[in-house]
């Protein structure tokens, strides 16, 4: 028994020894995994230094193993990216770009801003997709005494014709375009001339009247730093409108539009009004930090007039209440001198106020808006101190403050419903239906009713949360970046409505 004991003792002593040789391993192995993410990142803000294109005649690039090579699909070219040497004592990684002119038999290096972190050991493809694609996924980061590795899984897409790098993460931003012939059930693609937008989701696109289609808005992500992204909100405005005489022709025209622009947001909602007008509703206009995300939501309405190139506030008139044929006292009463200055006091003026907006192009333009006088429970002025459905007291009808609301226009009338709105860390989903004449521009009219009170919402446990972390010590959850994937697909949801515009929502989750 003696022995047996001392035997059992003996080897759990191993086990504790083995375990604690583990941990240190695992600890030192974190520690330089950080350390190869700094040299990383030390050699990203190099990179990021450049912002244009420069190709440069060189001789052939220096001596290296694990780069790729790939044929150009449609020019007589090679393209080398990438690799390693070792020359006894160092090692060097390089994400350089080279092309070779199989014809002239001539090198040139071509520096593109935003290129791939350096690395070796990745894998590479080409697709003739919009003018040739090279798509650049892995590979790995040595450190210089070639004693620790770095294993990239990202995936990278240098566009051949346009000479940009973009990272593909959980997300992509196109600006292609094309267009589907009603007749012949076929997509063709367009190429107009002139610049038009940057790659961006959930712009706005509305047609005129004289044909032409107008770009608005968006949002897009870019990778500041490692695993941190900032999103733009653009508020910029594109014309897209055929060539004269060109059959099949467009072009693009940037147009900066006058008066009361909206407030830079995303996540709004867009519907053409009777007159050809662009109507814009809503929206969530965004702070964020590196790890927060806080969103305005907005609640106004916008018209675009594409003849005047300008931009209008929706401003409602109030309702119109017919006066009654005869008052209710034929003699002074004691609640006649508190009726006169309930009504001056509901006589004010229209309210000016001024705002900066700061255009893409870093031009400031102040704007003064006009806001309807209120009475003190915010209700549109009035020409009667009678009593009655537009009393003072009763607040105005209007929908709530809301992104991703779906719109429709039918017989002048603008219908909005749904959409979403945050409380904290709670997301609330709307149902309810408003409606407002176009024609008249008086007030909305409540058809469908919610209270977002009612609405369940359910809070993750505890035992959700033991179970995931159990899961993730498996290896059986999620890794990060799958999460990450997941969150973006169920925050993005597209809204249109049958031969309406459309916009869609955007992603809420801050990666």
């Amino acid at each position: 028994m003696g022995k047996k004991g001392k035997k059992e003792k003996k080897g759990r002593g191993a086990e504790k020894t083995a375990a604690k040789v583990e941990k240190k391993v695992s600890k030192r192995s974190r520690k330089e995994e950080e350390d190869l993410e700094a040299l990383i990142a030390h050699f990203q803000a190099l990179d990021a230094r450049k912002t244009r294109i420069v190709e440069t005649p060189c001789s052939p690039p220096s001596p290296r193993l694990n780069a790729s090579l790939s044929a150009h699909p449609e020019k007589e070219e090679l393209i080398l990216f990438g690799g390693e040497y070792f020359n006894g004592q160092k090692t060097f990684v390089y994400n350089e770009l080279y092309v070779y002119n199989i014809r002239k038999d001539a090198w040139t290096k071509v520096e593109i801003p935003n290129p791939p972190p350096r690395r070796c050991a990745h894998q590479a493809v080409v697709v003739p997709q919009g003018g040739g694609q090279l798509w650049i996924f892995g590979g790995e980061f040595a450190s210089p005494d070639g004693e620790h590795f770095y294993h990239y899984r990202d995936l990278w897409v240098l566009h051949l014709a346009t000479r940009t790098w973009e990272q593909v993460r959980d997300y992509i931003y196109y600006n292609d375009l094309y267009a589907f012939n009603l007749d012949a059930f076929t997509w063709s693609r367009l190429s107009p001339s002139g610049t038009g937008p940057t790659p961006r989701s959930g712009c706005q696109m509305t047609v005129t009247a004289q044909g032409s289609i107008v770009i608005y808005g968006g949002y897009s992500k870019q990778r500041v730093r490692k695993d941190v992204d900032r999103g733009t909100q653009h508020s910029d405005m594109f014309l897209l409108k055929a060539e004269e005489g060109r059959e099949g022709r467009w072009a693009w025209t940037r147009v900066n539009p006058s008066g009361a622009k909206p407030t830079p947001r995303s996540g709004f909602s867009v519907a053409v009004a009777p007159n050809h007008q662009t109507l814009l509703f809503g929206g969530v206009c965004d702070d964020e930090e590196d790890e927060s995300l806080e969103g305005h939501f907005l609640s106004d309405l916008h018209f675009y007039d594409p003849v005047r190139n300008r931009w209008f506030a929706g401003q409602l008139k109030g309702p119109k209440v017919e006066k009654r044929r005869r008052r209710r006292g034929r003699r002074g009463e004691p609640g006649d001198s508190s009726k006169q200055e309930l009504k001056g006091t509901r006589a004010q003026e229209p309210l000016q106020v001024a705002r900066e907006l700061v255009a893409e192009d870093g031009t400031t333009a102040t704007i003064q808006q006009g806001l309807a006088a209120r009475g003190p429970a915010g209700q549109p002025e009035s020409d009667d101190s009678d009593d009655g459905p537009s009393e003072a007291g009763v607040p105005a009808v209007e929908p709530s403050a809301r992104s991703s609301a779906m719109l429709a226009v039918k017989h002048g009338r603008l219908y909005l419903y749904g959409g979403m709105f945050e409380a904290g860390d709670r997301q609330v989903t709307l149902s309810d239906l408003y409606c407002l004449d176009l024609h008249k521009m008086e007030e909305w009219t409540v058809l469908v009713e919610m209270d977002p009170e009612s609405q369940e919402w359910l809070e993750e446990t505890d035992s959700e949360e033991d179970s995931d972390e159990v899961n993730g010590a498996e290896g059986g959850g999620e890794s990060e970046e799958d999460e990450d994937s997941g969150e973006e697909a169920r925050e993005q949801r597209p809204s249109a409505a049958p031969g309406e515009p459309f916009a869609d929502s955007l992603p809420r989750t801050k990666q």
